[in-house]
């Protein structure tokens, strides 16, 4: 049994200490805001984050940190991604030398372009950081509906302990070294997924959709690769997987938002109207920043980032896409016959 201390009462949060505790550890659960640790702690579900899901009465909730860090095998930060820094640093004083601590969230950070596990390792040195992502929408790892995630660690030792921990009959989780793959496909796939979701509002079908998933990996792919994550780690959970549940997905906050604004929402009313942070549009401009300092074409995130921050008609962003010059599909294959 470990015990294991969870970052963020979220929807995910609430999820993994669900999942954690119903594999025998011992979980406590840190949230920033008494009123809602005191409402977890009397109702034993997340009434307004993941209603339905009743959580288990042996796990503890405390808005006081050093109780959710200290003296755990393990710490999992389930913050958003905003907040992940912040969290991080407050975590400091409180985190053992190598003690592991689990990213869950998603996101790049706008200012630095920092993946959220290099915000952690600067602002916790100390800490052996390890990451958890793939196609998993907290609304059903908590009904306990099979789901299959990835785990990247720097040593193999830290990604089989954590995959021994996590892993169960509804939980299926595989091992890798490529944490910055992982983490860039998790992050981009949501600025995506606002595109997909966008065409979606706009009354556009399945072939769209097609489309953006299909030349959406295309993008992170190119950008990932010339950045050091792995080929294979874009065609895999992290990158397609998780790609196609968060814009196909009725789950997936991000596709909710991007459909708002293909409605004729403005940005800032589409969040509103979430009620939770979307995370693709704290990443887009990020992603834009990436793709031309490591001059790579990303034509889906640019009109995205137009669509947001402009105020262009999606409309027109779509036929832009269509529109642009012709291209070959894959150009390292060769012809034949020229």
């Amino acid at each position: 049994m470990a015990k294991v201390g969870i970052m963020g009462a979220g929807s995910w949060g609430t999820a993994i200490a669900w999942l954690l505790t119903n594999n025998g550890n011992d979980v406590t659960v840190w949230s920033i805001d008494e009123k809602e640790v005191k409402e977890l702690d009397r109702e034993r579900e997340h009434k307004s984050k993941l209603p339905g899901v009743k959580l288990q009465d042996s796990i503890c909730f405390t808005n006081v940190m050093e109780e959710g860090v200290k003296d755990k095998d393990f710490v999992v930060l389930a913050v958003p991604s905003p907040f992940t820094r912040e969290t991080a640093r407050k975590m400091r004083p409180y985190v053992a030398e190598g003690q592991i601590l689990v990213n869950v969230a998603k996101g790049i950070e706008e200012t630095t372009l920092m993946t959220l596990s290099q915000q952690i390792e600067e602002e916790v040195p100390q800490a052996d950081v390890a990451v958890l992502s793939g196609p998993s929408h907290a609304e059903e790892v908590g009904r306990g509906l099979p789901t299959t995630c990835v785990v990247g660690a720097r040593t193999k030792k830290t990604a089989e302990y954590l995959q021994q921990v996590f892993m169960s009959e509804v939980f299926r989780v595989y091992t890798s070294p490529d944490i910055l793959g992982i983490e860039l496909g998790g992050s981009l796939k949501n600025v995506i997924a606002l595109a997909a979701g966008t065409a979606d509002g706009l009354g556009y079908g399945d072939n769209t959709k097609a489309a953006l998933i299909t030349r959406g990996i295309a993008e992170i792919s190119r950008l990932g690769v010339k950045m050091g994550g792995k080929i294979q780690t874009f065609t895999g959970l992290t990158g397609i997987g998780d790609l196609i549940v968060t814009c196909a997905s009725v789950h997936s906050r991000n596709r909710k938002a991007g459909y708002l604004i293909g409605k004729g929402m403005t940005m800032e009313e589409a969040m509103a109207e979430v009620k939770m942070v979307v995370e693709g549009v704290y990443s887009a401009k990020a992603a834009m920043a990436l793709a031309k300092k490591y001059e790579v074409s990303m034509p889906i995130v640019e009109q995205v980032n137009a669509v947001l921050f402009d105020g262009k008609d999606p409309g027109e962003a779509v036929k832009e896409l269509m529109l642009r010059d012709r291209k070959t599909e894959h150009s390292e294959l060769p012809w034949e016959n020229e």
